[in-house]
């Protein structure tokens, strides 16, 4: 895999692919996202160190965080991609900028980067997150 040998299409859909993830995460619309992630897919976050299945990430990850940034967005002109020569599998790399606050409701910059494992069943398929 290599970032120079990615398909222009590939790697739209990979941008498409966190692009609807931060439409879902500025909406607070848990259940919309679900289908962007593999039921069974390992995260980590600020929560908890590994996290194995969706609804453990939306328990433990994304309804502590979601409700409480604003302005979330990933800076999808420099999201990167590696894909498999197969193009079944992708790593999604991003960066995101958003807004949290402190404890005394403070504005602060909220800066974050990702780096997602995807797959699809038939190249030309929408990715969800492993």
């Amino acid at each position: 895999m290599s970032l120079a040998q990615v398909a222009s299409e590939d790697l739209a859909a990979v941008k498409a692919w966190f692009g609807e993830l931060a439409e879902h995460v500025r909406a607070v619309d848990f259940a919309a996202a679900r289908h962007l992630f593999a039921e069974d897919f390992v995260a980590f976050g600020t929560f908890t160190d590994f996290m194995i299945g969706r609804e453990l990430a939306e328990s433990n990850q994304w309804r502590n965080v979601w409700p409480t940034i604003d302005d979330f967005f990933w800076r999808l002109d420099d999201a990167k991609a590696m894909v498999s020569p197969d193009r079944l599998f992708a790593v999604g790399l991003a960066v995101w900028d958003s807004t949290g606050y402190d404890s005394d409701g403070r504005p602060f910059d909220r800066k974050g980067r990702a780096t997602v494992s995807l797959t699809r069943a038939n190249a030309g398929d929408p990715w969800v997150a492993t």
